[in-house]
């Protein structure tokens, strides 16, 4: 199983492209799952559900389960975030993971990067990234840096260039 990073700063447009990306891969065959970093607390379960409730009362994992999806919920409590490592073992196996975030890790690693975002540059420091997808005026900076410069708006030609770079469909 693979993994790749779809890095960047906050509203740069990773939720986005992972969004257009997912289908565009998909449609090339390839299975896709993702993880996403929060960098705050944040709850996929509702106050006054029983499943809430379990929790509440100190489960240290509650699973959910319908005929349409199950979902494992684990509580850290004082445990320490789990690394993305261990975090990808937790997956069914599929071709490629999306991991959104983590950018700070070592993974292989799509940089989102828009001009009017004003943060700096993650690709330069970094010899994880494998390219940069950005807006036509980061692309000249990109390629002086010596790496592919993917046309943010072009969902295909970055699905095309994962499955190549990674080599997806061998």
């Amino acid at each position: 199983m693979k993994a790749l990073g779809i890095a960047g700063w906050s509203g740069s447009g990773k939720t986005t492209l992972v969004l257009r990306l997912i289908p565009a891969l998909r449609q090339r065959g390839v299975s896709v799952s993702t993880v996403k970093h929060a960098h705050h607390n944040f709850d996929v379960d509702k106050p006054g559900k029983d499943s809430w409730e379990h929790r509440r009362a100190g489960a240290g994992e509650v699973l959910v389960a319908s005929g349409r999806r199950w979902a494992l919920m684990h509580e850290l409590r004082e445990e320490a975030e789990p690394p993305l490592p261990d975090l990808l073992a937790r997956l069914s196996p599929v071709d490629l993971v999306l991991v959104e975030g983590y950018k700070r890790e070592p993974h292989p690693k799509l940089v989102v990067h828009r001009a009017t975002v004003e943060a700096g540059a993650l690709w330069p420091d970094d010899p994880d990234v494998l390219a940069v997808a950005c807006d036509a005026e980061t692309a000249e900076r990109v390629r002086a840096d010596g790496l592919p410069a993917l046309d943010l708006d072009d969902p295909d030609a970055i699905a095309d260039f994962i499955v190549e770079r990674l080599e997806l469909l061998v």
